[in-house]
C-alpha cells in the first residue's frame, strides 16, 4: 500500500478548484439514495470516556466509481489550553475487487479540506446574491481551511474572526496573510454578516439568533455530538435547516436534536433540483461530515499522486 503520512504532503496534492466540483457531484449522488452510486452508513462511534473523546468509523463504497474507503477519526472535547489536537484521522483507500489496501493517508488535510469544501458549496447555493461580509467563529485548523476555501471560491469584501482567546484570533489573522478584522465578541463578529461559519469546540450555544441578520447563511461545523451545541434555539427555529445527511443530523447533531427542528433538505437535494435553495431566508447548513466526502477527496489525492509518480 502507498503511504502518505504527512498532512502537508496530502495538502500539496489536494486543491479546492478540483476538489469542490467532485464534492458537489458526490453530495448529489449520496442524496439520490442509489446504492450503485453510494453506500454509506451513519458514522459509528466508540466512546473514549477516559480521554473525553470518541473514535468514529466512516466506511463508504461507490460502486459505479470503483471507490472503497474508510476513515478512522478520533475527536475530543479538549479542555482550554490543551496542546493536543481535537481531531486526528487516517483514511484507508482499498481496491473493491481484491480488498487489498491501495493507500493509507493522513486524514487531517482531507478532513479539513473536504469539510470546508462542503461548507463553501452550501454558501454558493444558499447565501444571498451580493453577499459581502464573512464571519468565522473559531481559529483552529477548520477555521483556516474554511478561510482558504471561502476566499478562493467566493468573493467577500470583509472577513471577520472571533475566538474566545483574542491571541488565538490575532495568530489566525497573521497566519492567513489576507485582510481580517479581529472582533472582541461573537456579537461584534456576526452583526450584519452575510455568511457565518461556526468552527468552534463549544458544547453550548455561542451564536444567538438575535444577532443574525435576516437572510444570512450559517455553516455550522462544530458540535458533532447529540448533546453538543453551537447555535441557540431561536436561530435554529428561525432558519431553514439544510444538512449534508438527514440521518446523520438526526443522529448526531445536538443543534438539530435539542432544538426539535426538522431538516428541510440535504445539500444534495438542492444540487439534484429536488428541493429549493431559499437564498432570501435565513439558512443553516448543519455539517456533520460524511464518508463519501472523504472517499472522493482520498481518491483525488491518489489520482494526483499517481499522475505525479508517472511524470518522475
Amino acid at each position: 500500500a502507498w503511504r502518505l503520512e504527512s498532512a502537508r504532503e496530502v495538502e500539496s496534492l489536494l486543491h479546492y478548484k478540483e476538489l469542490i466540483p467532485r464534492l458537489e457531484e458526490a453530495l448529489g449522488k449520496f442524496s439520490s439514495r442509489d446504492s450503485a452510486e453510494v453506500i454509506q452508513p451513519v458514522r459509528s462511534t466508540v466512546p473514549l470516556q477516559k480521554h473525553n473523546g470518541f473514535l468514529g468509523l466512516m466506511p463508504t463504497y461507490m460502486e459505479n466509481d470503483g471507490v472503497l474507503s474508510t476513515k478512522l477519526v478520533c475527536f475530543y472535547n479538549r479542555g482550554a489550553g490543551s496542546t493536543l489536537p481535537s481531531v486526528s484521522a487516517t483514511v484507508l483507500l482499498l481496491d473493491p475487487e481484491s480488498g487489498h489496501m491501495k493507500a493509507v493517508m493522513d486524514g487531517e488535510a482531507i478532513t479539513n479540506m473536504r469539510t470546508a469544501g462542503a461548507s463553501a458549496i452550501s454558501a454558493k447555493l444558499l447565501m444571498r446574491h451580493g453577499a459581502e461580509v464573512l464571519a468565522i467563529l473559531g481559529t483552529g485548523q477548520q477555521a483556516l481551511s474554511h478561510y482558504k476555501a471561502f476566499t478562493e471560491m467566493l468573493s467577500f469584501k470583509e472577513v471577520r474572526v472571533w475566538n474566545h482567546r483574542r491571541e488565538g484570533a490575532e495568530k489566525f489573522r497573521r497566519s492567513v496573510g489576507g485582510p481580517v478584522t479581529v472582533c472582541g465578541s461573537v456579537e461584534e463578529a456576526v452583526r450584519g454578516a452575510d455568511v457565518i461559519v461556526t468552527v468552534t469546540r463549544s458544547i453550548e450555544p455561542v451564536l444567538c439568533g438575535r444577532w443574525v441578520k435576516p437572510g444570512a447563511h450559517v455553516a455550522a461545523v462544530g458540535a458533532c455530538r447529540p448533546d453538543w451545541r453551537e447555535l441557540d434555539d431561536s436561530l435554529m427555529k428561525e432558519a431553514v435547516v439544510y444538512a449534508d445527511s438527514r440521518e446523520g443530523a438526526m443522529a448526531e447533531s445536538g443543534d438539530v436534536i435539542l432544538s426539535g427542528v426538522e431538516v428541510f433538505a440535504e445539500l444534495g437535494d438542492v444540487i439534484n433540483g429536488i428541493k429549493p435553495a431559499y437564498r432570501e431566508k435565513t439558512t443553516v447548513f448543519k455539517s456533520l461530515g460524511m464518508g463519501v466526502e472523504d472517499a472522493v477527496a482520498a481518491n483525488l489525492v491518489y489520482e494526483q499522486w499517481k499522475a505525479k509518480a508517472y511524470k518522475l
